[in-house]
């Protein structure tokens, strides 16, 4: 067994092990009750039923559980509809006098206090894609109490862990907060990340993603001559948010999705080959306790379908762009030898988006690509590349999978050594309980000639640092 086979099949059974240990971690730690284990009995078959849609056999390593998972995912991704905002706040109100009224504004008495940079995930209504938020919220104590900070926190997660909006979001925070702790004014302001459409990935990093700002404000934050308003923006400012600047921006249309042209029926028009995963989607909706016929929700499903559609299975081995499609042969270790540096050749930062076949989840990245020249002298056209990135990202996968199939197929056209990295975040790693925000996946393969010369690896590595913009 090489290199490569050895170290993907202990990465994909460290993956699968972990897969496995959350779910069961979020159970030891006591998971919800009976009524969200009922919706999750409900939820399992519908995503069955994707699946078969797919054209992918459930019984398949990778996806036995996947309906589980998924099920787990939008529970998890949507306790907010099973929480009360009464029940976090009640006791968190604290007497602070703050000083005279008369020598100024602090603490209790009208000074204003801001939690910045709280960051969130939610499910866009539009399609049930997770989106990507960061909230800043402020408000005004009155009545000399003040509320525990965490509590700011909790309450934004509580909206932001249902089917949502952005503009909505932030009004409800803004007025369950207001509802609540009784202060003087609250504010909200909300910069909001939605995924692309795959084809529609044109970058190393979070450029290229529907990125829009909302804001919601309540009592003395009201009124373009608010300074309240004034300090709040000030105050965010320091952190390098300028939420002025960002203002053109909730014009943009939200949802990339709501360009498809859908039928507003939710399952019930007449039969086609997707009809069925339209008729699962509703399903599950309705086990989430949502109603399909909601105008927001009106489409969300044929929208869901359409984007999971995009991942499709295919198992043909096919040509394409010279190349082999299929299993080669790549795990001969070759014998050493002085390598020429200047024959390595590299395609780096070629973006991809790809669904997790463990949670039904978008995970995105960008693929570097080194590998040796065949001795023609012309390197392969970086389109070429591209194509074959997006041919294997477009399906149900693993980022260990994928990785090793790039690396296969280009070496195919190389035959005398291939460097492959990926990274990648993961949606699966940030919107169910796990939700650590800022991690990264990285994989790597490597054939041929990389694996008997590290100053290769070296220099292909150091090509990749040298061209890195900010870390994605």
């Amino acid at each position: 067994m090489g290199a490569l086979e050895e170290a993907h099949l202990a990465a994909a059974v460290a993956a699968a092990c972990a897969c496995e240990e959350d779910d069961d971690d979020l159970e030891l730690l006591g998971g919800e009750a009976e009524p969200a284990a009922a919706a999750a009995d409900a939820m399992e078959p519908a995503v069955r039923a994707l699946l078969a849609g797919l054209g992918e056999d459930e019984r398949r390593e990778g996806l036995r559980r996947t309906p589980k998972r998924v099920a787990k995912a939008f529970r998890d991704g949507t306790r907010g509809y099973r929480q009360k905002v009464k029940d976090i706040v009640q006791g968190a109100l604290f007497p602070e006098v703050g000083v005279d009224k008369r020598t100024g504004s602090a603490g209790g008495t009208g000074g204003q206090v801001v939690v910045r940079d709280i960051e969130l995930f939610s499910y866009c209504e539009s399609c049930l894609l997770p989106f990507s938020i960061q909230c800043h919220v402020g408000y005004v104590p009155s009545g000399g109490r003040v509320v525990g900070l965490s509590k700011l926190s909790r309450v934004s997660d509580v909206f932001a862990k249902r089917l949502q909006n952005p503009q909505r979001l932030a009004n409800e925070v803004c007025g369950a907060l207001h509802a609540s702790i009784q202060p003087a004014g609250v504010a909200v302001a909300l910069q909001c990340w939605h995924i692309p459409l795959p084809e529609n990935l044109e970058c190393k990093t979070l450029q290229g993603w529907i990125r829009t700002s909302h804001s919601s404000r309540s009592g003395v934050f009201e009124g373009e001559t608010s300074t309240f308003w004034s300090d709040f923006l000030a105050l965010l400012k320091l952190r390098g948010i300028d939420m002025e600047v960002d203002n053109h921006s909730a014009s943009i249309p939200w949802c990339p999705l709501r360009s498809y042209e859908v039928p507003l029926s939710n399952g019930h028009c007449k039969k086609s080959s997707t009809n069925s995963m339209v008729s699962a989607v509703t399903s599950m909706l309705l086990s989430l306790g949502e109603d399909p016929l909601r105008k927001e929700l009106l489409g969300t499903p044929q929208r869901y379908v359409q984007w999971l559609m995009k991942f499709r299975a295919c198992n043909l081995d096919v040509k394409l762009n010279g190349f082999t499609l299929g299993i080669v042969s790549v795990y001969e270790r070759p014998g050493g030898g002085t390598v020429d540096h200047g024959a390595i050749r590299s395609e780096l930062h070629l973006p991809f988006c790809a669904q997790c076949e463990h949670h039904l989840l978008p995970f995105y990245g960008v693929v570097h690509i080194g590998y040796f020249d065949n001795g023609s002298g012309e390197g392969i056209d970086r389109s070429h590349f591209q194509a074959l990135v997006h041919f294997y990202g477009c399906k149900l996968q693993v980022q260990e999978r994928m990785t090793r199939q790039i690396a296969e197929a280009v070496y195919s056209a190389s035959h005398n050594g291939v460097m492959v990295v990926v990274e990648a975040n993961h949606i699966c790693m940030i919107s169910r309980g796990v939700e650590k925000i800022r991690s990264n996946t990285a994989t790597i393969a490597v054939l041929g000639q990389f694996l008997t010369d590290p100053s290769a690896k070296a220099h292909f590595l150091q090509n990749v640092l040298d061209t890195a913009g900010p870390a994605v």
